[in-house]
């Protein structure tokens, strides 16, 4: 759809013009008021299309108006078909002079943008004022910084490892997470702070060959590039002069300060030494001796905007005052920092700076002149707000429609733009609907034109949630993060010691093998191909397990052992999937038209894997067998909208719903959340817990018996025998196992007779969840939001300046605190700290003693923004989701286990801005070693690395308890995880009567050794995972994937690669035809065929050949040319290939 408007045809186009005669005038101050709600958006939008790509910079008054001013901007460049691409300079998000340094993405973003403008280019930018008046990196000092590569430049490889090193980049095997780099023979990988996706650069001797961008987690490329400027990871870039001249000053402001000579020296050697360390940017006066801004970056004839002044005016006052008061608190403590004036511009300079340049313009929402220079004729009124009256939007849209006005819905997904249109068909009404985002509408008379948003329709006001594609490569098993000391399973010997690799000669030469001790000190050399029997062991108990013994019984016992639990408890449950199958449940209408609507009117748009489980659900309930499905996914990632899907149908079926969950607190979120969802229907949803007295709660319970109500939310309450309903049709259960052994068996009992959905944030391991298909209804939604940021974690000791700078920073962002303290005996105590450290901050206390009443209404205001800290008990642990609260302080962590750090810290990191968390210890005393290594655990896991897979793994392993009984988890102890999963998979397949196809393994010796080498990939880790995926191929698509994926990542192969690939498909070839042996004596091939084997003497009748010949009923004989390696293996794969044609089994050749 062309939404292009022509710039003749409305009442803007007069005003624009005069604006911009002003604009083309330096130093011309312009004031537009009464742009209401995305007016100022679609104004400034206007005037950048007339402008013709001059540049542009808006001053918000923070960063979260800046995020919402940039979605508007976004919406109206789409709507007006502007190319320009928005940008918005963000902040760094800390207090003046906190002993933190930014973000890397933060800093890569300012990089990137200041990058920009310092090589002409002409942005659209976006940035809160505390980063304007903040000083940046000088224009001289970041072009020294910078390294640009091209296509096809000459290039010394370590010249470029240098640059990278210098940077601030960290070298690593493997390009995980942003601010890494990686080497491997003719290959740079490399990751910058502020890039979506990091690049490949591949020489070929000293020219770069290409240069790729390459998705992280499969390792593969995916776009070519041209050309890439390599930026520093930090803001503060310096090289030894700049170093030289820093530390000089330094101590010239020491003595200026009159400090203690040893304070100094330490700081010089942590910058010598460590070269960096947190909060060291906020030196960087020292070490530059030009002192510049954005405004320094910017061409001369940027116009500059004011998005509404006065509110500007106040905030650059109120942090200038700020930058005061903390640089006071450093010198009262003795630090060593720059003079405000040194880092920061006032409030004068500020805004004598926008005056140099052209404008500004000053942007109002409220009209407070009578009259205003270039507004005559210019009327743009705010949506007055419908909450979900659509009767009354349809006597407003019928007024406008009378008045000839053109009007334009934004709705955010297709399903709630179809919703629109058969509302508007209702009405008869001719009505444009757009797909975006648009924080309000507005109405501009003059143009004859009105923008209304979705949410101004129906009531609902959202933050705006991206998702992205799910990707199974996050949880890849293997044994990439494999290092000495860790355990293994070999599937015939048991758990052993990993003691690293070892070269060892062989008659077909020297070969790595895998060093693995078992019990009584003996080894096991494992040859590489061997790696298919190994998986590491991973148990879910914090004590190491026994070692095997190696040709013993006791293993064999053991695995015994575990088959037959698992047998039982896999025929328990097909035994209560088959009389569920012969149950007679309620079969629900198919998906009727006001379903539909329903589903149409959810504000984001749905997941692959959310729609997969929403269809699954339906297709459940709408047969006559009683459903019972387990809901499995992270918090945020969409569960909730499944069940209230669920419960949708239901109710319009005239059955009533109960929400069973674990927790008082998480009853009265989810009540919220059902009741925001359901607004627009009549649908009576009501709760019971200990929130509400006595009569209330018998007042309700009359209610549900007598059908009053549709949906009631409830803790385990809902279960005691005074609790009947008129007609349950669906129960669903969030978190069930957490509650008692009671309630689980009152469930159980339940399964038979009405439809249950279970919904869990506990990860289910993808193999189980396949394996289970059919004895289990399961589930997974894997999708994250896109958003999302990793929580950044810190370990420090109780220190009252910790405390309030972490509090200050988030209420100054306008966000909300956690603060977690595990004792209701001192807990007041903590109160008074916190009023007096950050004085005017507002406190409440919730713990699980509070008197109902209070506890509700303290939950009430937190979630209603009333508070700004939350200082309460676990009892926050799980259910809660405010995405405004981005800070959570964990005092006493050391006493908390890692499941409940992992749930705590869980409470934030809900919406895009960056969430912190602190896991405070006692300043003195020593820590447990059990306590020490969760702290660790917890700090690793702010990053998406390894470390966080190996939680997830470790999630998994409760998963496995939680969904197939407590029981299992001294099964999964006792011979590891993975091969546990293996064990059910067969033994499921075995109950269903599914054939369970044996591996075949298959001898080859033909006088070829296939390897990789060291020096191809260098890493130990990397190559073991090659090594184990090589051997676990299936299929000729596989190997084919698996060649492709080496050249991509490593280079061209070395003979010794394409030898053991070309061995790798003549493998597989084998596998899929039942030979076992492949041999060569003579200048012959012998393969040996196994009686299972499809060949048959009848089927190589047109193949046979005078180089082919059947040996006998079980062998074949290839008679090579003997022309090279390389020639027999191609002559043996073709044959095998031949035989594969020849059985109709071409699909293994795909």
């Amino acid at each position: 759809m062309n939404n292009s408007i022509s710039m003749q045809s409305d009442g803007l186009i007069d005003y624009l013009n005069r604006v911009q005669d002003c604009v083309n005038s330096p130093k011309q101050e312009i004031a537009v008021e009464g742009l209401g709600g995305s007016a100022s958006a679609y104004f400034l939008s206007r005037l950048h299309q007339l402008e013709k790509g001059r540049p542009v910079l808006i001053v918000t008054n923070d960063q979260n108006r800046g995020d919402l001013l940039l979605e508007d901007i976004k919406y109206f460049f789409d709507y007006l078909n502007l190319q320009t691409k928005p940008l918005v300079f963000p902040s760094w998000e800390l207090l003046p002079y906190e002993s933190l340094s930014p973000l890397n993405e933060i800093s890569g973003e300012r990089l990137e943008i200041l990058n920009k403008l310092r090589k002409g280019e002409n942005l659209f930018l976006i940035a809160p004022i505390e980063a304007l008046m903040q000083t940046v990196v000088p224009g001289n000092i970041l072009q020294k910084n910078v390294f640009s590569v091209k296509k096809g430049d000459e290039l010394d490889r370590e010249l470029l490892e240098t640059c990278l090193a210098d940077n601030g980049f960290s070298r690593s095997p493997l390009v995980e997470n942003r601010c890494e780099f990686s080497v491997r023979g003719d290959i740079v990988d490399f990751f910058q702070p502020g890039a979506d996706s990091p690049v490949r650069i591949e020489f070929f001797g000293d020219t770069v060959e290409s240069i790729r961008e390459f998705d992280v987690f499969s390792q593969i490329s995916v776009n070519k590039l041209n050309a890439i400027d390599i930026l520093p990871v930090r803001e503060l870039c310096f090289g030894n002069i700049e170093k030289e001249t820093g530390l000089k000053q330094i101590f010239n402001r020491s003595e200026e300060l009159g400090l203690d000579s040893t304070q100094v020296k330490k700081l010089h050697e942590k910058i010598e030494n460590q070269g960096f360390f947190p909060g060291m940017e906020f030196l960087a006066p020292f070490f530059f001796n030009s002192r510049e801004t954005v405004f320094d970056f910017l061409p001369g004839d940027t116009l500059i905007a004011l998005d509404e002044p006065d509110i500007l005016f106040e905030k650059s006052k109120q942090f200038g005052e700020l930058i005061e008061t903390e640089f006071d608190n450093c010198i009262e403590k003795g630090s060593i920092v720059p003079a405000p004036h040194e880092f920061y511009l006032s409030s004068d300079e500020f805004f004598s700076k926008c005056n140099d340049f052209h404008g500004p313009v000053k942007i109002s929402s409220l009209k407070v002149t009578e009259y205003e220079e270039f507004g005559n004729g210019i009327e743009i009124k705010q949506i007055s707000p419908m909450a979900g009256n659509l009767d009354m939007f349809a006597d407003q849209a019928i007024k406008w429609f009378s008045e000839d006005q053109k009007i334009v819905i934004v709705a955010p997904t297709k399903g709630q733009i179809r919703r629109i249109h058969e509302l508007m068909n209702e009405w008869d009404l001719e009505v444009d609907v757009d797909l975006g985002r648009l924080s309000q509408g507005f109405h501009f008379k003059s143009a004859n034109l009105v923008f209304v948003s979705e949410h101004e329709i129906f009531g609902r006001s959202h933050k705006h949630r991206h998702r992205r594609k799910s990707n199974s490569q996050s949880f890849q098993r293997g044994l990439k993060d494999l290092k000495k000391g860790d355990y293994l399973v070999h599937v015939d010997y048991g758990i052993g010691l990993y003691l690293g690799t070892k070269e060892i000669e062989t008659g077909m030469g020297g070969g790595e093998f895998l060093n693995i001790q078992y019990a009584d000190d003996e080894k096991l050399y494992l040859p590489m191909e061997g790696l298919g029997y190994v998986q590491k062991y991973v148990g879910g108990t914090e004590t190491p397990p026994p070692l095997s013994k190696m040709g013993g019984i006791a293993w064999k016992r053991q695995k015994k052992k575990v088959k037959e639990a698992i047998q039982e408890m896999a025929g328990d449950l097909l035994q209560l999937y088959a009389s569920r199958e012969l149950a007679k449940g309620h079969a629900y209408a198919s998906n009727t038209l006001l379903e539909r609507e329903f589903a149409d009117s959810f504000e984001y748009e749905e997941t692959d894997d959310q729609l997969k489980a929403i269809e699954e659900v339906e297709n459940d309930l709408e047969s006559d067998k009683p459903t019972d499905r387990l809901i499995c996914g992270d918090v945020g990632y969409g569960k909730t909208e499944v069940a209230m899907r669920a419960a949708f149908k239901v109710v319009a079926d005239k059955k009533q719903v109960a929400v069973l969950v674990p927790t008082t607190i998480l009853a009265q979120q989810h009540l919220q959340t059902f009741q925001e969802r359901f607004r627009e229907y009549p649908v009576s949803i009501d709760m019971v817990n200990r929130f509400r007295t006595p009569r209330e709660q018998k007042n309700t319970l009359e209610k549900l018996k007598q059908g009053e109500v549709d949906i009631i939310i409830g803790t385990h309450r809902l279960l005691s025998k005074d609790v009947k309903f008129a007609s349950l049709g669906l129960i669903v259960v969030d978190e069930e196992q957490r509650f008692g052994v009671k309630h689980k068996e009152k469930l159980k009992k339940l399964r038979n007779s009405v439809d249950i959905l279970t919904l869990t944030a506990t990860p289910i391991p993808r193999t189980l969840h396949f394996s289970l298909m059919g004895v289990r209804d399961l589930s997974v939604i894997e999708t994250p939001p896109l958003d999302r940021l990793a929580v950044k974690t810190y370990i420090r000791k109780f220190d009252e300046q910790v405390i309030r700078d972490a509090i200050l920073r988030e209420v100054d962002r306008g966000g909300q605190v956690f603060f977690v303290h595990n004792k209701i005996h001192s807990i007041h105590s903590i109160v008074e700290l916190i009023r007096k450290l950050v004085p005017g901050v507002r406190v409440e206390i919730a713990h699980g003693q509070l008197p109902e009443h209070q506890l509700e209404k303290v939950m009430k205001s937190f979630l209603d923004k009333e508070i700004d800290v939350l200082l309460s008990t676990s009892i926050v642990e799980s259910g809660l989701d405010i995405p405004s609260a981005n800070t959570i302080i964990i005092n006493r962590a050391d006493q908390f286990g890692l499941a409940q750090l992992y749930q705590l810290r869980g409470r934030v990191g809900r919406y895009k801005h960056q969430a912190y968390a602190y896991l405070l210890i006692p300043g003195t005393g020593a820590l447990s070693g059990d306590a020490r290594k969760r702290l660790a655990a917890m700090e690793e896991l702010s990053e998406l690395g390894a470390g966080f897979q190996l939680a997830a793994r470790d999630m998994e392993i409760r998963g496995v308890g939680n969904m197939l009984g407590k029981d299992q988890s001294g099964h999964i102890a006792s011979v590891g995880f993975d091969l546990y999963c293996k064990l059910v998979e067969d033994m499921v397949k075995d109950i269903r009567g599914e054939k369970v196809e044996p591996r075949i393994e298959v001898e080859i010796d033909l006088l070829v050794k296939g390897f990789i080498p060291n020096d191809y990939v260098p890493d130990l880790s990397q190559r073991l995972d090659f090594y184990r995926r090589i051997q676990l191929a299936a299929d000729r698509n596989e190997c084919m994937a698996l060649s492709r994926e080496m050249t991509d990542r490593f280079g061209p192969h070395p003979e010794s690669v394409e030898k053991l690939l070309a061995l790798l498909e003549i493998r597989v070839f084998c596998q899929q035809l039942h030979i076992n042996q492949v041999l060569m004596k003579n200048g012959k091939v012998f393969l040996t065929l196994l009686p299972s084997t499809p060949v048959k003497p009848e089927s190589l009748a047109d193949i046979l050949d005078e180089k082919l010949k059947m040996l006998s009923e079980f062998q074949i004989g290839i008679l090579l040319d003997r022309k090279g390696w390389r020639t027999d293996l191609n002559m043996i794969s073709g044959y095998l290939k031949k035989l594969l044609k020849s059985l109709d089994m071409e699909k293994a050749l795909l």
